[in-house]
């Protein structure tokens, strides 16, 4: 071959990072041999596989249509070393998470993965939906757990999970101790809600798409924690997932808001590139969530045990 698998991993760095310094920085080589391997392997061909811009490199069409080829030849080399080394030739994986999914269950779903697969690595990157599927679309990611939808034509979208949002007072709030609430009690109060491009907001604003004018939306935040602590100090109230309200509904540091009629349901989904090669460790990965999901009919009902048998605890 005229190739070699340490210029395919420089080409497929700097496709990823459209830098040849960071693409230098994530494969511990200096900018001289990243840009010389880089080089070489465009001169053996004849070809160019970026557009130069600056100092920012951008895929051309041959190098986007090269780039699954090169990632996929790269996985099968790993899963290859793996099991010469008497591995489980899974490999690594590089996992995309929203934050809700990110923050309550992926990294017990990791922790799971990786004990029953010791020796396994695993990156998790916890981002909006927008960013999420940014990343998998542009072969950054293996794979995305999100919270919202996309319509991207080369990305493959299966459900999950069952999820739903839930409008949430502080326990002293006015609201808190009403067994129902309109939608114009609600109108006339100020809101704490996730910024715009989150799979969460995007499931509140079609819910109140027909008063979201009429909505006093005070604070805008990208961590559910720090909505959460604002609604606790009495800023106003919120709606975010049931899975993140979960443990603070129990010790009633905060409480739901009955609003008959508002449609808040929603799905966990996978997302895929439709030319991702499915390694041995995405597939094991995504056996293992839809495992744990089986039998549950909300996100906040999966139930995840500990090594010495007791139920893990979402924060």
């Amino acid at each position: 071959m005229k190739y070699s698998l340490r210029q395919l991993e420089v080409f497929v760095a700097i496709g990823r990072q459209e830098s040849v310094s960071r693409a230098a920085e994530a494969l511990s080589l200096s900018q001289s041999a990243t840009s010389m391997a880089l080089s070489e392997l465009e001169k053996q061909f004849d070809t160019r596989l970026f557009d130069r811009h600056g100092k920012r490199l951008q895929l051309n069409e041959r190098g986007r249509q090269i780039l699954p080829q090169a990632i996929e030849l790269l996985d099968r080399a790993e899963q290859l070393e793996s099991m010469l080394a008497g591995g489980s030739g899974l490999g690594s994986l590089r996992i995309g998470a929203t934050l809700t999914v990110g923050n309550y269950l992926a990294t017990m779903l990791i922790g799971e993965y990786m004990h029953r697969h010791p020796g396994t690595r695993v990156k998790l990157e916890v981002h909006n939906t927008a960013m999420v599927v940014e990343q998998v679309a542009h072969l950054k990611l293996d794979f995305g757990l999100i919270e919202g939808d996309s319509q991207h034509p080369d990305l493959e979208i299966t459900p999950w999970v069952d999820d739903e949002l839930v409008i949430f007072a502080a326990p002293d709030h006015p609201l808190a101790g009403r067994n129902q609430v309109t939608l114009d009690d609600v109108t006339r109060e100020a809101w704490i809600l996730r910024e715009a491009g989150s799979g969460t907001r995007q499931v509140f604003d079609a819910a109140f798409r027909h008063v979201l004018n009429k909505l006093d939306i005070r604070l805008e935040l990208e961590h559910t924690e720090a909505i959460k602590r604002a609604v606790e100090a009495g800023m106003g109230i919120g709606c975010i997932s049931r899975l993140a309200l979960k443990d603070a509904f129990r010790r009633g540091s905060l409480i739901p808001l009955n609003i008959p009629g508002l449609d808040l349901k929603r799905q966990f989904n996978f997302v895929l590139h439709r030319q991702k090669f499915r390694t041995a460790g995405i597939e094991a990965f995504l056996d293992l969530c839809r495992e744990v999901a089986r039998g549950a009919a909300r996100s906040d009902e999966i139930v995840m045990k500990r090594p010495d048998g007791q139920p893990m605890e979402y924060r």
